[in-house]
């Protein structure tokens, strides 16, 4: 029988299911090797071929690891809390789970039917009870936690407040806020617990605290930088503005120097690595204070820092202190704290105005404008600490209040952007460097003496930065600082749609609920809105309180359930712990995670931050999650279009031009969804019905057939581009699929989709099907011993794929299993002994048709996912024999196969006697031989 493939396909999708194939043992004698993807958020729209490509890859990996012998867990879930389910439920009413539930079962059905060798039986949801209850449980720990310097790991809480309440806050090095108190242990124990717990919370894991954060009125909730896109939601381009609200946030920062080490124990591609380094953002140099000029100071005063008032100052952090006499003016960012106190009345309407436009612009958007030049002076005025100078103070939204202090020192003759804001603004720019070349650009220059510089003139740089950070510490203007570009993580959203944060307040104070009372489950709600007096869709809960408190009526964000969801995969029935001690040190982490790197900076980021807190509680055994990232390309579209006639007067007409023909006319491209073009052929039929406005159109074809034009973009429903993977393995199976998008090129680049080339696929594993059976197509092995030429062939693939498998090469795979197949169609094989042996290499690719082949081979049903992998031999790639080109005096005439082994005179002899050779002799003795061993041989009559 031919190809069945869509029979064959149910038939062991059918069977894997029933029989969990898959599933993973939690203890075994074998290695472990947990192969894991990006789970993915259940979109209303299912998968479209570009989203299996990394699932494609990682299956591979998996299910040939099996073979290798490893205890191989390769999990799914789904990333299920997210905003289109919320946003769905605001417009029709339909609570986010009914929807969510839906969208699951389409994906299910997809993953399914492409054949991936998943431990179903793990499967997570992000926004079940039962989940969620763990992601509220781990913010319990690092509420109940606090980060000591000293030991440089989180502590519990508990071990701080037995600190004060010994010691006083005395000895105790901790990333805090910056407005902590100073008190012995009797003002302590002389506290009320309100304070104490007010006190304790400046020093918590998670906090509360006033965040400049992205708030879109219209989706009523914040919005993570990367939900940005030019002062609009990326979901629903609504506007965004910069708002400052009472926010949950988690001290990231405290694990910034582990974060960053971490980045040089794991194998994850080099930008990744790069862009977390500079997410993080480290910098070494100092903290200056800058007073506020006041016109009461006396100009003695003024040089005079120790006798002015420490809350009377600008404090800014900079990476070169040896730049600090080129200050001539400072900058503080719109949002800073002390803006609103400079503003003299003559500058308030300039200041406002600016502030307002600042608020459009995310942070992202802010940091990578570097060319547009804008900014506001306050009015007021501060002094440079080292020589007196009175500068001016501006704002300008290229500062950002979260990094550093919010506030900078401009340096222009050092400084691009401080450069060209004293340019626009005609503020002065002095060199400070004997080197210096100031004229166009400002020169960063390192090297050179300095100039114009006080007591470091004629100073190298080393020599300066070390002079000007002395005399800071000396009077007390400033000291040496190591500072991070991350700023804290805001962890709150104001919408429905999430975990619910599992305090309640009192007193103004946050609480955390007792453990016993997990999960806190979302309450039902009668819309899925903010309140008519802004208040979160949750404050619309009837009577939804604790003990008689009101709960907090955010919910978490986004990245929450994704930042730990590794380990519940370890042990995800566990309804005692999040993953019990016994899986987790199986288990340990994750040896592949394979996803896009678009989550860099952001799940990426928290899941590394998440994992280093649980391993100082004590509760994995892990620094890093993921020991190996491979970050898979995106597949874009290969968009279709049709060109459409424009008149005279540039509109447009009923006419379509086929594309080679649009040179002679006026058209204009319109997109056309290529689900109905064939290898660039339009369906007309199709089209009509796609576009029934065009239904009376007429079409100015090429040889009766109208062609379209293409272009590579991304793959989008706007774009008519989006292929959907079912209508593939509807026509050519899902092996043909997976093959097709391993061949496309290499794992790690994007690359076009082109559907026009998945025939050949489709075709060469019905090749592979033909060698097991005969010209009746009747299923036909021998039991033969193979020739040598066959065990090559095999040996090739065997080695080739082992190769190619480990280094993540999966599409050079894909033509070394065609060459093979070419092979031994040639060699007419239908050898058992071969055939078994490449079932079995190309199970990981084809599992389907493997396992079928496999069972009419004569072997167990699925057994085939646990056989081991075909040893390679060397030996049988020793090329012992050579086909010697005969020619007789120069032209070629044949080819004589003779072992390499046989010397000069042998093959002469050899070829004399040979019966074949004598026929081109016609009975004429040759005059000549001239052998040249394992190249040729050439007789001369």
């Amino acid at each position: 029988m031919d190809y069945q493939f869509k029979d064959i396909e149910k038939k062991w999708q059918k069977f894997w299911a029933e029989h969990q194939t898959f599933k993973a043992e939690d203890k075994s004698i074998k290695p472990k090797y947990y192969v894991l993807d990006m789970f993915p958020y259940p979109s209303g729209a299912g998968l479209h071929v570009g989203h299996p490509l990394g699932y494609i890859a990682s299956d591979i990996f998996a299910r040939y690891k099996r073979l290798k012998g490893f205890n191989v867990l390769h999990p799914m879930g789904y990333d299920s809390f997210g905003l289109p389910a919320e946003q769905y439920a605001i417009q029709t009413g339909q609570h986010p789970a009914i929807t969510t539930e839906a969208n699951i079962a389409t994906y299910r059905r997809q993953l399914d039917q492409i054949g991936f060798s998943f431990d179903w039986s793990r499967e997570v949801r992000t926004s079940s009870p039962d989940y969620y209850k763990w992601t509220q449980w781990i913010f319990m720990q690092l509420f109940n936690s606090w980060y000591n310097k000293d030991a440089d790991k989180a502590e519990s809480i508990a071990k701080l407040a037995e600190h004060f309440e010994q010691n006083g806050s005395a000895g105790i090095n901790a990333v805090c806020d910056d407005e902590i108190l100073s008190f012995t242990a009797d003002e302590w124990k002389a506290f009320d617990n309100n304070s104490q717990q007010a006190e304790l919370l400046k020093y918590r894991l998670t906090y509360l605290r006033e965040s400049t954060v992205n708030w879109c009125a219209a989706l009523g909730t914040v919005l993570a930088n990367d939900e940005v896109k030019d002062g609009f939601s990326e979901r629903g381009g609504y506007p965004v503005e910069q708002k400052k609200m009472m926010q949950w946030s988690m001290r990231i920062t405290a694990y910034a120097d582990r974060l960053l080490k971490g980045l040089d124990t794991i194998d994850w591609p080099e930008p990744l690595k790069e862009m977390q380094r500079n997410w993080i953002g480290k910098s070494v140099g100092a903290l200056v204070k800058f007073t506020i000029y006041d016109l009461r100071f006396t100009n003695d005063d003024l040089t005079n820092l120790q006798s002015l008032t420490s809350n009377h100052y600008i404090e800014v952090f900079t990476t070169r202190a040896d730049t600090i006499f080129g200050t001539t003016f400072l900058v503080l960012a719109p949002e800073h704290e002390l803006v609103a106190s400079l503003t003299t009345a003559e500058q308030q309407g300039d200041i406002d105005a600016y502030i307002a436009q600042a608020k459009k612009k995310s942070e992202l958007e802010r940091m990578a404008d570097a060319k547009t030049v804008s900014g506001a002076f306050t009015g007021s005025y501060a002094v440079n600490p080292v020589n007196g100078e009175k500068i001016q103070i501006w704002i300008a939204d290229y500062v950002l209040a979260g990094y550093g202090t919010g506030a900078v020192m401009a340096v222009p003759s050092g400084d691009q952007r401080d450069y060209l804001f004293a340019k626009h603004y005609n503020l002065p720019i002095i060199p400070i460097i004997d080197i210096q070349n100031i004229e166009t650009e400002a020169d960063p220059t390192k090297d050179g003496r300095y100039i114009n510089s006080g007591f470091i003139n004629g100073l190298t740089y080393k020599e300066a930065t070390a002079a000007v950070i002395a005399k800071l510490e000396e009077t007390g203007a400033g000291k040496a600082k190591v500072n991070f570009r991350m700023r804290d993580a805001i962890f709150g959203r104001q919408r429905y749609w999430g975990e619910p944060v599992p305090v309640y307040f009192k007193d103004d104070l946050p609480h955390l609920i007792e453990e016993k009372d997990l999960p806190l489950v979302l309450p039902e709600v009668d819309k899925y809105l903010p309140t008519e007096s802004g208040e979160p869709p949750l404050a619309r809960a009837a009577g939804w309180t604790y003990n008689g408190q009101e709960y907090e009526l955010s919910t978490m964000p986004g990245w929450a359930g994704s930042s730990w969801y590794w380990y519940r995969y370890m042990d995800a029935h566990n309804d005692k712990e999040f993953a019990s001690k016994q899986a987790i040190e199986y288990w340990k982490d994750v040896d592949l995670y394979i996803g896009g790197s678009e989550h860099a900076t952001g799940h990426l980021l928290y899941s590394r931050f998440w994992n280093k807190f649980l391993k100082d509680m004590n509760l994995v055994v892990e620094e890093e999650p993921f020991k190996k990232l491979i970050n898979q390309g995106m597949i874009q579209g290969r968009s279709n279009f049709v060109y459409r006639l424009v008149d005279e007067l540039g509109r447009g007409t009923n006419t379509f031009i086929s594309y080679g023909l649009i040179k002679q006319y006026r058209t204009s491209p319109i997109h056309v969804d290529v689900n109905i073009v064939d290898n660039d052929i339009l369906n007309l039929d199709k089209f009509k019905k796609f576009r029934p406005d065009y239904a009376d159109a007429d079409f100015i074809l090429e040889n009766g057939k109208y062609h379209c034009g293409h272009e590579v973009e991304k793959m989008s429903k706007s774009k008519f581009n989006v292929v959907n993977p079912d209508d593939l393995i509807a026509r050519y199976g899902a092996d043909t699929l997976r093959m097709y998008e391993m061949f496309l090129g290499p794992l790690e680049q994007s690359k076009p989709w082109n559907t026009n080339g998945i025939e050949g696929v489709f075709k060469f594993l019905r090749k592979f099907w033909r060698l097991f059976h005969n010209e009746a197509w009747e299923f036909s092995v021998s039991d033969d011993a193979p020739t040598k030429a066959e065990l090559k062939s095999l040996h090739k693939i065997i080695h080739k794929v082992e190769e190619d498998v480990e280094r993540f090469s999966f599409n050079t795979s894909v033509s070394s299993f065609m060459i093979a197949v070419n092979e031994l169609t040639d060699l007419k094989c239908n050898k058992k002994a071969i055939l078994q042996e490449l079932v079995i290499i190309l199970s990981p690719y084809a599992p389907h048709i493997c396992e079928e082949l496999w069972v009419l081979l004569g072997n167990e049903a699925g057994t085939l996912s646990y056989t081991p992998y075909p040893k390679f031999n060397p030996a049988y790639l020793v090329e012992d024999e050579f086909a010697y080109p005969i020619s007789i005096n120069g032209k070629t005439k044949l080819n004589l196969n003779m072992s390499l082994s046989l010397e000069a005179d042998a093959i002469e002899a050899f070829v004399k006697d040979s019966a074949d050779v004598q026929k081109y002799l016609d009975g004429k003795t040759p005059k000549k031989v001239i052998v040249v061993k394992g190249r040729i041989v050439n007789i001369v009559i």
